[in-house]
């Protein structure tokens, strides 16, 4: 009994690596996407990109699934996320399509990297208070993937980079601000990847996994728009139906005067 009881020990322990080592490639393929940029191979700089919010979404999911969250867990993935989706699409962006409008560019790249340090950090303040279901300003991964799948739109529509200079510019200045915005995000934290489904949540996922492999660019941008666009329209919808909630109650008021 006593062996086992090691066993365990040294099982629980070990563990730690998966979620850490999940992180560790988000990390990877943030740097690689950094030297890809460098290099001028844009597009591959984009997938990493996509990738490394691949594995930023598995190591979350694989620490709460097998009960190996930690404060060092958390740290790490924050930084890992600063590099992978604060700094790499800034810089892809900049050497990509902004680079040519000079400080007004840079300028962008910057933005957009330090207002991903403030959500960050922001959400680090908040990590020990029970949270909802929502997010509090667009998540710096998907502001990374909607400037990557912004790339590869483009290019698969073979557009001249050239004409989309100020549009680009117009989106990291928009993406910036919702970062650091009080926007509500659904945060997709009840999504469990292991616990059992329902079988048409299995077949709408083989659905857009389908649309994925027939036209990747243009099925991730359209979903990403999507995801970024829902946190604004939430959010007039909310507004208009306060101020209707409003309006019935003055109405009411006057009516019983």
């Amino acid at each position: 009994m006593k062996i086992k009881s090691i066993e365990n020990k040294k099982f629980k322990k070990g563990i730690y690596i998966l979620p850490n080592f999940f992180t560790l490639m988000n990390l990877f393929f943030g740097f690689c996407s950094v030297i890809f940029s460098v290099e001028g191979n844009f597009t591959t700089a984009a997938v990493a990109i996509l990738l490394a919010g691949v594995f930023d979404l598995l190591d979350g999911k694989i620490a709460r699934a097998t009960h190996t969250t930690s404060r060092f867990g958390a740290e790490f993935d924050s930084l890992a996320d600063l590099v992978s989706f604060g700094m790499a699409p800034g810089v892809m962006m900049y050497l990509w399509v902004l680079q040519p409008l000079g400080r007004l560019g840079w300028l962008a790249a910057f933005l957009f990297t330090a207002c991903g340090a403030l959500r960050l950090a922001r959400f680090n303040t908040n990590l020990d208070q029970p949270g909802d279901t929502n997010f509090t300003g667009l998540p710096i991964p998907a502001a990374a993937g909607m400037i990557a799948v912004t790339l590869l739109f483009i290019l698969e529509l073979q557009l001249s980079p050239e004409n989309w200079r100020f549009p680009v510019l117009f989106l990291t200045y928009v993406l910036s601000f919702l970062m650091v915005s009080n926007i509500k995000y659904y945060s997709f934290k009840k999504v469990d990847l292991f616990k059992s489904m329902n079988f048409n949540v299995l077949v709408a996922m083989m659905l857009v996994l389908i649309l994925i492999a027939s036209k990747p660019a243009i099925t991730l941008y359209v979903i990403t728009l999507g995801y970024i666009a829902s946190g604004p329209v939430r959010c007039f919808l909310w507004y208009f139906q306060r101020n209707h909630q409003n309006q019935d109650l003055i109405s009411a008021d006057k009516f019983k005067d």
